[in-house]
């Protein structure tokens, strides 16, 4: 099978999330939140390490339940700050919980957080037609901003592009992918 060159093919969790979730469309706000959260603590990582770390972070941050994530107190932070198995960066724990918080007050404006990310493109897939490697974009931008605006931490537009990128509104596979190929069928 051919991939994106950035997939490191000796590590089975990068091949498994390149050929069945990066791209792959996503309108289960769970999921979403997961992967903003993902997304948002890879800030100055390489994402095959906070995917490698994926697992220790759903058991230390309640299965990414964002319902949990928003009450907790610094007690819980002090416990994660503690947990060598995950990111241990107070400023990207506190946005997590902060996120959380701004998540649901999303979801009770746009009744899902699926609706108010996918109603930026009309609910369309942006599908790209070049190999040109891309961190940023008009839509990455907007997205960014009305996030900053709503508080949200670590939403960066190179943060929001990568996460438009995961949760397939953006289809950033490279055009030898085979995945590109299935996907822009």
């Amino acid at each position: 099978m051919k991939r994106c060159k950035w997939v490191n093919d000796d590590n089975p969790l990068y091949v498994a999330y390149h050929d069945k979730e990066w791209g792959v469309p996503s309108y289960d706000d769970k999921y979403l939140y997961e992967m903003l959260f993902l997304e948002s603590f890879q800030a100055g990582l390489s994402w095959e390490c906070i995917l490698n770390k994926r697992e220790n972070f759903k058991d230390a941050f309640d299965n990414f339940n964002y319902h949990e994530i928003a009450n907790y107190d610094d007690k819980k932070i002090n416990t994660l700050l503690n947990n060598k198995g995950i990111i241990r960066n107070k400023l990207k724990i506190k946005a997590a919980i902060n996120n959380a918080k701004i998540f649901m007050d999303i979801q009770k404006e746009y009744d899902t957080f699926s609706n108010y990310i996918w109603h930026f493109t009309n609910n369309n897939v942006i599908i790209n037609k070049d190999d040109i490697f891309k961190t940023t974009s008009e839509l990455s931008d907007t997205i960014s901003n009305d996030l900053k605006k709503r508080k949200m931490k670590f939403v960066g537009s190179t943060i929001i592009y990568s996460y438009l990128q995961a949760i397939g509104v953006i289809n950033d596979h490279e055009l030898s992918c085979d995945m590109y190929n299935k996907k822009s069928d």
